[in-house]
Formats: structure tokens, sequence, C-alpha cells
């Protein structure tokens, strides 16, 4: 008996870590998968990156973000021009019905411009995302080791 509650508690306990690991994330019909960011001091620009999916029948935009730990954040868009790496602010990402959209190192992103702290790896950053039709989400950026691929918590996500 006590064998069988044990093996329960250990089940249980598992399924709630794999759980914290997935890191994701529901606003409306949109799916928010695991939202990281890289290690950084403070008073630099971070970033954030994160999988938006729409599981509805009707699209939506990410419009906007805030963090109280950024002075300002902005959504960004990188791109190679002339053999260099070129960000710029975009107004809005468009989730189309059932496509998923990526904002990933090199890529799309969120811009946290003038840290007020630094980025911690282990840390978990508060963001909130603002979307134009499912509303305004709190979720948290799991801080990652400065080199990071965002790879490193992406069990089960």
């Amino acid at each position: 008996m006590l064998n069988r509650r044990f093996l329960l508690a250990a089940l249980g306990a598992l399924s709630l870590s794999t759980a914290a690991l997935a890191h994701s994330y529901k606003a409306g019909e949109i799916d928010i998968g695991h939202p990281w960011s890289r290690a950084a001091p403070a008073g630099v620009t971070g970033a954030g990156y994160l999988s938006l999916t729409n599981k509805g029948g009707t699209p939506d935009r990410l419009v906007g973000a805030r963090a109280e730990i950024a002075r300002t954040v902005e959504i960004h868009s990188s791109a190679m021009e002339g053999g260099v790496m070129r960000m710029r602010p975009v107004e809005a990402v468009e989730i189309p019905p059932g496509a998923e959209v990526k904002l990933a190192p090199g890529g799309l992103h969120i811009m946290l411009i003038g840290l007020k702290e630094p980025l911690v790896k282990g840390a978990r950053v508060p963001l909130t995302l603002v979307f134009e039709k499912a509303g305004e989400v709190p979720v948290e950026l799991a801080v990652e080791a400065a080199g990071a691929r965002g790879g490193e918590h992406q069990h089960g996500s």
C-alpha cells in the first residue's frame, strides 16, 4: 500500500515538473510557447523569444508588450542587409489561423530596451503580451545562458 502511494505521488510530481518545463501560456485561441531570454547585464538591451500558435479560425496580432524590468519594450524584426544584421521595430506580428509564428534569434523578437536590472540565468522575468483580439496575457521569460539558442528549457513545449 505504501509503495502504491509513493508511486502515485512520484508520478504526480513528475507530471507537475513536466508541466513547469513546458512553460506555455494561452491567450484566447493563441498558444504561447516557451517564452525565454538570454542573460544580460543591467543598462543594455535584452530580447524575448517565444512561439505563437493560433488554434482558432480567425487571425490575431501581437501588437505590443510591457515589462517592468525594461525602460521600453518593442517588437522588432531582424534581417541581413549588405552583410549587416539590421533590427527594425514592427507595428505588429500577424498570427493567421492555424499558423505558428516563432519569435527567435535572428528574426522577430521582443526588445527589452534599457534593462533596469540584469537578466540572470535561471530567473523568470514577468512580461505582458498584448494581442489585438486575445487581449493581454502575463507570461514569464525563462532566462537562459548568455549564448543560449532557446533549446535549454524546451522539454515538452
